[in-house]
């Protein structure tokens, strides 16, 4: 039996943990970055733990106007002072429920960014680094962050996104384009599948390109996600595939 991750991004304002925890292995908590107060971080925290998911902080450039979806003109000092205090946040409201901080995944325009820019992924290593301890990080496959977290001791797990189109360099399609999200069930399954036991992605332009992931992403906030999660959740069963 093949046994996988799902994550999802939570805490946002959609406002549909308690539909989609069931269906899910582990969750990334927006943590006031691009969304998110001691509230939202506390309930869906109670949600997590409730439904048995492993809970990462998903930390973002300090962007709620843009919901962190933009690269945000900011100087490094500040940006790490903003990612270390979002952290000790969530540090301080898992702490408060008792629950252990299983991962980090950076968000939206940040965790594009640090893909390739070395100077922002060493920015976002470093702020992992003086806030917490023994924490997981999300990474795409071949990337720099995952370079420079190696250099650091930093454990990674990489991650793709079953409802998210590529191009042919690994990087997401841009919001911008029409055919960025995938939000019909069965053609995330197909994504999602043919990832899993390939371990390559059918690109927009119709190549393969070699990919690895341990945790597979279903965005909160896609309008489809919990008709998506129950399709897969299904259909990976008949496949033998485990999330777990």
């Amino acid at each position: 039996m093949i046994t996988i991750d799902i994550n999802c991004d939570v805490g946002e304002g959609v406002a549909n943990e308690h539909l989609l925890m069931q269906y899910i292995s582990s969750c990334n908590i927006a943590c006031g970055g691009h969304f998110g107060d001691k509230n939202t971080i506390d309930k869906t925290i109670e949600l997590a733990l409730k439904n048995d998911v492993k809970i990462g902080a998903h930390p973002s450039f300090p962007d709620k106007v843009n919901f962190g979806r933009k690269i945000m003109e900011i100087s490094n000092v500040d940006l790490q002072q903003s990612l270390e205090e979002q952290l000790l946040l969530f540090k301080n409201r898992m702490e408060k429920q008792n629950a252990k901080i299983h991962h980090v995944k950076p968000h939206g325009a940040l965790y594009n960014l640090i893909v390739k820019d070395k100077v922002i992924a060493k920015v976002v290593v470093a702020a992992i680094k003086n806030t917490l301890k023994n924490v997981k990080l999300y990474v795409p496959y071949n990337s720099v962050i995952e370079k420079i977290a190696n250099e650091n001791n930093v454990e990674i797990v990489y991650e793709a996104f079953a409802d998210r189109n590529y191009n042919e360099d690994l990087s997401l399609v841009s919001r911008n384009n029409s055919n960025a999200i995938i939000s019909d069930a069965e053609k995330v399954y197909k994504h999602l599948l043919h990832i899993i036991k390939n371990e390559k992605v059918l690109t927009l332009m119709k190549s393969k390109v070699t990919i690895k992931a341990n945790t597979f992403c279903i965005h909160g906030d896609n309008e489809k996600a919990l008709e998506i999660l129950k399709k897969i959740t299904k259909l990976l069963k008949i496949e033998n595939i485990q999330i777990a």
